[in-house]
């Protein structure tokens, strides 16, 4: 660290010369590759800067201290971070500015660990690094202290998606004393885990769990229920959205059924329109996923009746009871096959792409904990029918689970391994008994071919994003490559959309088990409330404002303009709708009289930032 060092700014003109800057080891992470101290050395000679330290990790609370008390003690009015990215920590350095009574937003960033450290070493991540830092001295000394935007916000919640994460969510959040509109477009409650018989590892009833959570949300006072309902209009912002809703009554007996599902409400007329504006503060996004339905011909699936999905089973075995052999459609079932990652952990150039070239590659990462739950139920409840594991890797990760792989042992459930580049073969039997045969080289018996006759062949499918693409443009959102709804980030924003208000809950979000979708469900109703309970949202300033002096009203901007609503043209002169606002310059770059800037991003402070980095 260094002592604090004064000295006179040459470009003074409405220029801080009170710049701290605050420059991180990140515990090797970036002096591991960039000299630290010479970058503080050459930050204490930059125009404008008083103080310059470093310390081992900055975001700790002792390089925290370090900012704060150079504030109290007026040393500083301005400040430069030099670590990670942004995005991790921004938040952490603008809390330790206001806890020195400071405005948050005195704060300027250099990335020197993605942007040098990971990427470059010796002299040249030194050289950038340098580089780097006065861009932001240069900035930081045209800051100006800014208040953020304060929208009043409504006091409400809508939850799109009845499923157990959505029901989880809407109660939650009601519980939190905000009012709630659940919509789901069918008439039931429930989603996926509706179709589930017992919830593994510890085969709670699937059906006694989402009944008493369907009564709670129902009995809720904050809470209204609407079934037969979609989403087919989204419009305003943070604190005050308007979702226009449209509801299609239809006989719930035309729907398919399964022992989950709670029916909320019957006898409704049918056919019966109705459409709606929502008033609402914040969204939670519920839309649940979708199973994979196998291409015809995979793995025998479509070409032989006895290769089934694992859902199928699972509906199929929990109305079956009686004999000591399994028995389904009249058959006896005396050997089954099961295997694994069917629509997961697909490997571009071995597996079979989509009609749009695209593959599974993520593990679904409940299905190897469903299939030996499934399998240790039919080995307890049929001990004649016998149970063959087919399986790349076990992944039974989470309290509970692994105890169901010990248990499999225990009931002398078979496992074979096998390479993802020589799947199983499911072929019709040699064995005239059987209809089917599985052959495979079985890792665990060093490659030795095993052939296998069965009565049935269960694939255990994965999750896919359910097809919500008419939401997705409708809200303008996020989705990853794996084609679910994309977080900000998951470690510090796991539930929180790039759409400010619009929040995630389950699996929509990636394949989750129901514990996790229900953890994310409520993580997602705390964040709203956390949002909401004041009745008024802060929003960062960084938003364009114009000089109604200099506009000269050609509307360039507003078709420049990226956010539907932010820009309008009233009187002949540019308005600027803040709480719309994405701040994203390209009104700036097209308005003829530079009569718009960006708070806090203005054409000033690029210009310094650049006669920092070209400066010698």
């Amino acid at each position: 660290m260094s002592d604090p060092k004064e000295k006179k700014n040459e470009n003074s003109v409405n220029r801080s010369e009170k710049i701290g800057v605050y420059v991180c080891y990140c515990g090797g992470n970036i002096s591991d590759h960039v000299d630290v101290e010479k970058v503080r050395d050459a930050a204490e000679k930059m125009p404008g800067v008083v103080v310059a330290r470093t310390n081992s990790f900055m975001c700790s609370d002792l390089g925290q201290d370090l900012i704060t008390q150079d504030l109290k003690d007026g040393l500083i009015d301005r400040v430069v971070v030099a670590s990670c990215a942004p995005s991790l920590h921004e938040s952490t350095f603008r809390g330790a500015i206001t806890r020195a009574n400071g405005n948050p937003y005195i704060y300027d960033h250099a990335n020197i660990r993605e942007h040098v450290s990971w990427i470059m070493h010796g002299e040249k991540a030194t050289f950038k690094a340098e580089k780097l830092v006065g861009a932001a001295v240069g900035k930081a000394g045209l800051l100006e202290k800014l208040d953020p935007i304060q929208v009043n916000s409504r006091k409400h919640v809508t939850v799109i998606g009845g499923g157990i994460a959505g029901l989880k969510a809407a109660l939650s959040a009601a519980d939190f004393g905000l009012n709630v509109v659940l919509i789901e477009k069918t008439p039931f409650l429930g989603g996926n885990a509706a179709m589930l018989d017992k919830i593994a590892p510890f085969g709670e009833k699937a059906s006694d769990l989402i009944s008493q959570l369907a009564k709670s949300v129902l009995e809720h006072k904050n809470i209204t229920v609407k079934t037969h309902c979609r989403l087919v209009g989204f419009d305003g912002y943070i604190g005050k959205f308007d979702l226009s809703v449209k509801t299609v009554f239809t006989d719930p007996s035309d729907h398919e059924q399964h022992p989950g599902h709670f029916v909320p409400f019957e006898g409704v007329e049918t056919d019966t329109v109705v459409e709606e504006i929502i008033e609402t503060g914040a969204v939670i996004l519920a839309t649940g996923f979708k199973s994979y339905r196998p291409d015809h011909g995979e793995y025998g699936f479509g070409k032989h009746k006895e290769v089934i999905t694992l859902p199928d089973l699972i509906k199929q075995v929990g109305k079956v009871e009686g004999s000591s052999t399994l028995e389904l459609d009249g058959r006896k079932i005396r050997s089954i096959a099961m295997i694994h990652c069917v629509g997961s952990r697909q490997i571009p150039g071995i597996h079979k792409e989509d009609e749009n070239g695209y593959l599974n590659e993520y593990c679904s990462r409940t299905c190897c904990s469903s299939v030996l739950f499934m399998a240790n139920k039919i080995r307890e409840q049929f001990p004649d029918t016998n149970i063959y594991d087919f399986y790349r890797d076990i992944r039974t990760y989470g309290r509970g689970q692994e105890d169901l792989y010990d248990k499999a042992s225990e009931n002398r459930v078979v496992f074979f391994r096998f390479d993802a580049t020589e799947s199983p073969q499911v072929i019709p039997s040699s064995d005239s008994d059987y209809p089917l045969q599985v052959t495979v080289k079985d890792g665990l018996t060093f490659n030795e071919e095993i052939e296998v006759p069965v009565d049935l062949v269960v694939l255990a499918t994965g999750m896919e994003a359910g097809d919500i693409s008419d939401i997705v443009s409708m809200m303008k959102l996020p989705v990853g490559t794996d084609k679910f709804l994309q977080e900000v980030h998951p470690k510090l924003a796991p539930v929180e959309m790039a759409v400010s208000g619009v929040f995630l809950a389950g699996t929509c979000q990636a394949p989750m088990t129901i514990g996790e979708a229900c953890n994310g469900a409520a993580a997602a109703a705390a964040k709203a409330a956390s949002l909401l309970g004041k009745g008024l949202v802060e929003l960062d300033p960084y938003v364009a404002e114009v000089d109604t002096a200099l506009c000269d009203g050609t509307g360039a901007c507003v078709d420049a303009c990226l956010a539907d609503g932010a820009l309008a043209m009233v009187d002949g002169k540019a308005l600027v709708t803040p709480a719309l606002c994405l701040g994203c310059g390209a009104c700036v770059a097209v308005c003829p009289s530079r009569a718009i800037d960006l708070k806090g991003w203005s054409l000033k402070q690029y210009e310094a930032m650049v006669d920092m980095i070209v400066a010698e």
